[in-house]
């Protein structure tokens, strides 16, 4: 603790218009601590929500051009199959 007695008095005076300033925009001290902490939980929720529905959204998207690329194949091979089997008749 500083022996200075004038920084005293200054932190002091800092430490309770800091007080006094949030009683007048907050409310009193059980309602500031109730409500900073319930909006904390709120926003962290809400954030944690928002991750994993852009990790659902991503997952399915990688999914579907997975899916995609795999029909694409597929359908190419059995274009390929079916004109290897016509040009094989007329040969």
């Amino acid at each position: 603790m500083p022996h200075n007695h004038d920084v005293i008095l200054l932190e002091s005076v800092k430490v309770h218009r800091a007080r006094l300033r949030g009683a007048f925009l907050f409310g009193q001290l059980q309602e500031r601590r109730t409500a900073n902490d319930n909006v904390k939980r709120v926003i962290g929720s809400m954030v944690l929500a928002a991750v994993i529905c852009a990790g659902c959204v991503g997952g399915s998207f990688v999914m579907k051009i997975m899916a995609d690329q795999a029909a694409a194949k597929a359908k190419a091979n059995a274009t390929v199959q079916i004109l290897d089997r016509g040009f094989g008749d007329l040969a």
